[in-house]
């Protein structure tokens, strides 16, 4: 079994973020590649962004901390800590309002 704290890396991912040029930074938190379930938090500064691509699969996003919205096609839906977010199986990305953490969740099948 392993235990980690999300506190603790979101801060820590912040502060890189803070301190990139693309405003942005994270890390797989469980599984990977090799995996089908892959957990990933990402930090964005206020004002930075995910582009526009595709998921790999099913996928939601749990807002850690600050304000988001995720956009796809003429459709956006705000998030805030707390909120979960189901990613649509259609071209989208992610907008920072303000500085915030999220939990990316994706099955890859």
């Amino acid at each position: 079994m392993q235990k980690l704290s999300l506190d603790a890396l979101a801060r820590e991912l912040l502060e890189r973020a803070t301190a990139s040029t693309s405003g942005r930074a994270a890390r797989t938190v469980h599984g990977g590649h090799e995996h089908s379930l892959r957990q990933t938090l990402i930090a964005l500064t206020a004002g930075s962004a995910l582009a526009e691509h595709e998921s790999p699969g099913e996928a939601t996003l749990q807002v850690h901390s600050g304000r988001i919205r995720l956009v796809a096609g003429g459709d956006s839906w705000d998030g805030r800590r707390g909120d979960l977010l189901i990613i649509p199986a259609a071209s989208h990305r992610l907008e920072a309002s303000e500085s915030s953490v999220v939990l990316l969740t994706v099955v890859v099948r």
